[in-house]
């Protein structure tokens, strides 16, 4: 089963669109969608508790009813869909909702995915056969880099690629591990590869502390493919702004030369509280 865990805040006007697209792809793969509302105030939370007032389970494909619910599309398929959605009663951070997500996540697989539409799903075909099929990896790194190189991936502006490409270059420094876009959000992982984790950067310092934890365990193979991208301004509704490329300096240096916070037996244990 693969896990698709969907951190969402105030994103009422895509969210419907993405759970239409990832409820297509893979549809021979069982899917457990886990929605973690992160105290949205735009209606986002209404319409997830209309649409899926407990845990909700079929076996096809959804699709947008004319008003604006999902509706159990046409085409069959034996691989069943299951959401389960949870509430944060505050705005915390991503990376509150990725651990919301990451802890309640049972599929053997592992996938992590924006509530807004700058990225496509599709992506993950390739992603989940480098892990289930060849099984050459344990994780699979989406980047935008090597998207935006065969004309898939369009970042908003040049400050925009020169803070993604500067994190990513200082990790690669740091960690003594190439990855080209630490900042990229789908991160494909195995359940073994879950269980290490322990996301407690609340913030969007969330996808440094991941990583660091990854590379440091020092046990995974790590892959990274070309993906699609479109970059949203935030006036459509960007979250991420320059003070989160400062602080994410700093979380580089931190979670470089203090404990990363791993789980017990991942590697580099955690200091008792």
């Amino acid at each position: 089963m693969l896990s698709i865990v969907i951190p969402v805040l105030n994103e009422v006007h895509t969210l419907p669109s993405v759970l239409v697209a990832v409820s297509k792809v893979l549809p021979a793969v069982e899917k457990e969608i886990l929605l973690v509302d992160d105290g949205s105030v735009d209606g986002t939370r209404e319409w997830i508790k209309a649409c899926f007032p407990g845990e909700w389970r079929q076996a096809s494909p959804l699709e947008l009813g004319k008003d604006g619910s999902l509706v159990p599309g046409s085409a069959s398929t034996a691989a069943p869909i299951t959401v389960r959605a949870f509430f944060h009663e505050r705005n915390q951070g991503k990376g509150a909702g990725l651990n919301t997500g990451l802890r309640a996540a049972t599929g053997e697989v592992v996938v992590i995915q924006d509530a807004d539409l700058e990225y496509d799903p599709t992506d993950w075909a390739v992603m989940y056969d480098l892990i289930v099929n060849r099984k050459v990896a344990q994780v699979v790194y989406g980047s935008r880099f090597k998207g935006r190189r065969i004309g898939r991936a369009r970042f908003i502006s040049v400050p925009q690629v020169a803070a993604n490409w500067l994190i990513s270059t200082l990790f690669a420094l740091f960690y003594w591990k190439r990855l080209s876009d630490i900042e990229v959000c789908y991160k494909m992982f195995t359940k073994e590869v879950k269980n290490t984790l322990n996301v407690t950067c609340a913030d969007f310092g969330c996808e440094i502390q991941m990583s660091a934890q990854i590379v440091r365990a020092r046990r995974w193979k790590i892959c990274e493919v070309p993906i699609g991208y479109r970059g949203r301004t935030s006036e459509e509704g960007k979250k991420i702004n320059w003070r989160d490329g400062i602080k994410a300096l700093w979380y580089l240096l931190r979670f470089r030369f203090c404990s990363p916070g791993l789980s017990p037996g991942s590697g580099i244990q955690r200091p008792a509280s």
